[in-house]
């Protein structure tokens, strides 16, 4: 079947078998691997992405059901050369180990920034607590985001 979406700003159409994940779509069918995939279950969350502005789990939506919406992957962050202020805080603040979680807690601090800009750590906690982080015990995670809070973009990033 075939399937239309807007992926990062950019209208793309491929011919896709009906069952593919739109994280596999993705990954094997865009190259944009900055979306990890990592349980098919939604358990783990790291491969959260924004359909039409909300953050979901890509490995629990068919590419078929993201026909005709926008898709936001990780790589939208960085804007050229500058780092959105979340990837920046990740960085500053040490909020990954592995890094494989980072992706979708990247996307999910940066849909709550957008819509809380001044967020408090139990509000973090609680954005975050659809993913699984098995290495920093989400001190990091919290702290990055708080920096994150702290330094906004000089222009508006994420929408």
């Amino acid at each position: 079947m075939q399937v239309s979406m807007t992926v990062n700003g950019e209208r793309v159409t491929r011919e896709v078998e009906p069952r593919i994940l739109l994280v596999h779509f993705l990954r094997d069918e865009l190259n944009l691997t900055g979306t990890h995939w990592g349980c098919d279950t939604s358990n783990c969350g790291t491969c959260v992405v924004w359909m039409d502005g909300v953050p979901v789990k890509s490995c629990t939506v068919l590419a078929a059901m993201a026909s005709g919406r926008e898709i936001r992957t990780v790589e939208s962050l960085e804007q050229g050369t500058q780092l959105d202020p979340v990837q920046e805080g990740f960085m500053r603040e040490h909020g990954l180990q592995c890094g494989f979680c980072t992706p979708g807690m990247m996307m999910t601090a940066r849909w709550l920034l957008d819509h809380n800009p001044d967020p408090s750590e139990a509000e973090i906690r609680e954005a975050i607590s659809g993913q699984i982080c098995r290495c920093t015990g989400y001190e990091n995670i919290v702290r990055a985001v708080r920096w994150a809070a702290a330094h906004p973009a000089t222009q508006e990033v994420g929408s």
